[in-house]
Order: structure tokens, then C-alpha cells, then sequence
């Protein structure tokens, strides 16, 4: 008889629609639009002024995933901690400017990355559209349009009566307007609303009307659960419409928390190469193990693994053996024991107390291979279940 192979289906990731056609910028060394990759951004916590802990935490953030970094600028003794900072940073580096256009000089001659300006409360900004634009111009820094509906320009409020999507759109598009009467267009916008309705129509109504490229953000998203839940429906209704160039998930939580939310909507998309991913079952009355258990103690084992690896850890014996035999490790378990598959081959049978070591154990000889094989650095296969 001819065996029949049951491992993982090879599939090109693709994306899940065609990006929306926008200019490209530069962020220091990250690409931003016209096709290149999406980004996951978050911002520090510290006072920009302690240079020393602010670098800690941009460190943290690097080595989370984070590839560019916004920092507040609003006293003069942030203003000076910019260019070290800028210098020491491994990522790259946005000044967060509010309320003082004399910051936003600082940080250009600081030679952060870009700058984030808040038109809608800058004092006197749309004056000084014309120094700021040629300063931009000669250190070649982009400068985020990052209109926020909390801060919406008065003229607005009145016009509209509250932050409505058209208000925050003509907000952005007004002072883009403004920065290319004097042929700057190194441009980055932002509209972003607390509402992922409100905040979604935005950035719809902005796509069509410029070929900026575009941060995403739900502002104010709130705590861990309920941020990542805004974000996240925000985000996938608009990246799965190509529309989106980079993202901040805003929590109230670590900045760190921020990244891995980030990358996880990416990669859920199929717009960042997936890595370490576990596929669990939610229990059910058939289960005969503690799945919840196994699923946080495999995970937790697994932490920084860098390798696209997926990981079933099922319950019973319906669903089980199938998605275990679809994932590149996997165990089905029940009866106090469990099948441990490898590439969809049941490799052995070990108790229910020797199945997470067993998976840890596997999973690092297959991610020994991929090393040696190389993979991990392109685009890996997607699995379907």
C-alpha cells in the first residue's frame, strides 16, 4: 500500500485583500506605505526626560516585536533628552508633540525618526505650517497629521457639533493641505476615535480621498480586554479592506502587552509571518483533561519561541486527532493520556502528566530543524483547520 502523508498542507500565505495604494515614507529604516509591510507601533510610558528609563523600555518594547516607538515631548527637559535617545534607540524614534510648536524644531534637530504633531492643539500651528515644513524638508523627517477626536479643533466642534468621522477627516486633510503649499508631502495621517464605528468610517472616508499612507488606532481603546477586542474588530475591518499602513493597539497596560496584540492582529490577518501560535480547544462536557491547564502551561513553555510553529492542544477524542493531525505538533488527549503528533503522524502515546514536557521536548527538536533548515525568516505555510 502506499502511505499516505497526513502532514501539514502547504499553503502561500496571502493577503487577505490588496493594500490600498499609497505613497511610501520613510520612519528611519522602517518603510511606511506603498506596499510595505505593516508596522506595529506603542509608546512609552516614562518621562521622556529619564533617558535612561525611557531606553529600558524602548529595549523592552524592541525585543517584544515593536518596530517604531513614540515618545511625549511636552516640557523642554524632554525636549533635550530627544537626541539621545534618537541615537541609542534600536528602533526607530517619533516625537509625540502637543500644545508647543517650538518641540516639534527640537525634535526635528534632534533627528528623531518623525514627528507627530496634534494640529488640533498646537497653539498658532497652521502659522508656522511654513517653518516647519521646510525644517521637515532639510533633515528629511516625516511629519503624522495625528488627529485624535478628543482634541479636535474648535472650529470643527462647532461646525459639526462633535467629533463625527467627517470632522476628523477634514480635520487631517485641511492640514496635509497646508504642508503641501509649501511641496511637503512626507505625510503619515491619523484619525483616530475612542468608537471603532466612528473610527473605522474615518479612516474609510480618508482613504478615499488621499493617498497618504495611514496609522490605525482606536485612542482610549481602555483596559486589556475591552481594548484589544476595539482594536481588533477596528483593525480587521479595515486591513481586511487593504486600508491601513501602521498600527497601535492602545491599552491601558505594559506597552509591551500593546505589541503582542498587535502583532497577533497582523498575523491573524495574514499580514505578518506567523510564529509561535497555539490552537486549543474551549473544553466542552467531552473533555477529559484539564485543557485550560495544558493550553497556559504548553504556552508559557513555548514563550519566545521565534519559528512558525503551530501547536493543537485538544481535549477529546471528536475534534481532537484531527486539528492535532493538521498542526505541526499536537497532542489529542483522553483517558488520563494523550497521542502526541508530529506533522500528522502519531509519534507516541504518554501519560496525561508527561504531556506538556513531551510537547515542549518535540516542539524544540522541530524548531532545531527549522533553524537549520531555515525557515523562519520567509514567508511560512499556513495551515488550515
Amino acid at each position: 500500500m502506499t502511505a499516505i502523508e497526513l502532514g501539514v498542507p502547504e499553503v502561500p500565505l496571502r493577503p487577505i485583500a490588496e493594500r490600498r495604494v499609497s505613497r511610501r515614507i520613510q520612519v528611519g529604516p522602517v518603510a511606511v506605505g506603498g506596499g510595505a509591510p505593516v508596522s506595529v507601533q506603542s509608546m512609552t510610558t516614562t518621562r521622556t526626560s529619564d533617558v535612561g528609563a525611557t531606553l529600558q523600555q524602548i529595549a523592552e518594547l524592541t525585543a517584544s516585536g515593536c518596530q517604531i516607538v513614540r515618545v511625549a515631548c511636552p516640557t523642554q527637559d524632554d525636549a533635550d533628552a530627544l537626541a539621545t535617545i534618537a541615537r541609542k534607540s534600536q528602533i526607530p524614534v517619533i516625537a509625540d508633540i502637543h500644545f508647543q510648536p517650538k518641540y516639534v524644531f527640537a525634535a526635528i534637530e534632534a533627528g528623531c525618526a518623525a514627528v507627530r504633531v496634534n494640529p488640533g492643539n498646537i497653539k498658532q500651528f497652521d502659522d508656522r505650517i511654513k517653518e516647519i515644513a521646510q525644517a521637515a524638508k532639510d533633515h528629511g523627517t516625516p511629519i503624522r497629521i495625528g488627529v485624535n477626536a478628543g482634541s479636535l479643533d474648535r472650529r470643527l466642534l462647532q461646525k459639526y457639533g462633535r467629533a463625527t468621522p467627517e470632522a476628523l477627516v477634514e480635520s487631517a486633510l485641511w492640514e496635509a493641505s497646508l504642508f503641501e503649499e509649501h511641496g511637503f508631502r512626507d505625510i503619515k495621517i491619523s484619525v483616530k476615535h475612542n468608537d471603532p464605528v466612528v473610527m473605522i468610517e474615518a479612516y474609510s472616508q480618508l482613504a478615499e480621498q488621499c493617498d497618504y499612507p495611514l496609522h490605525l488606532g482606536v485612542t482610549e481603546a481602555g483596559p486589556a480586554f475591552q481594548g484589544t477586542i476595539k482594536s481588533a474588530v477596528a483593525f480587521g475591518a479595515l486591513l481586511s479592506r487593504g486600508i491601513g499602513d501602521t498600527i497601535r493597539v492602545s491599552l491601558s497596560a505594559p506597552p509591551a502587552e500593546e505589541v503582542k496584540v498587535g502583532i497577533q492582529i497582523l498575523q491573524s490577518l495574514g499580514l505578518k509571518e506567523r510564529r509561535l501560535e497555539i490552537v486549543s480547544c474551549p473544553s466542552c462536557g467531552r473533555a477529559q483533561v484539564d485543557v485550560y491547564k495544558l493550553a497556559e502551561e504548553v504556552t508559557a513553555g513555548l514563550d519566545g519561541m521565534e519559528v512558525p510553529l503551530r501547536v493543537a492542544v485538544m481535549g477529546c477524542v471528536v475534534n481532537g486527532p484531527g486539528e492535532a493531525r493538521e498542526a505541526d505538533l499536537g497532542v489529542a488527549s483522553g483517558n488520563g493520556k494523550g497521542q502526541i503528533f508530529v506533522k500528522g503522524e502519531v509519534i507516541k502515546t504518554v501519560p496525561e502528566s508527561r504531556i506538556v514536557e513531551t510537547l515542549i521536548e518535540e516542539a524544540m527538536k522541530i524548531a532545531e530543524q527549522m533553524e537549520q533548515d531555515g525557515v523562519g525568516s520567509g514567508e511560512p505555510a499556513v495551515t488550515v483547520s
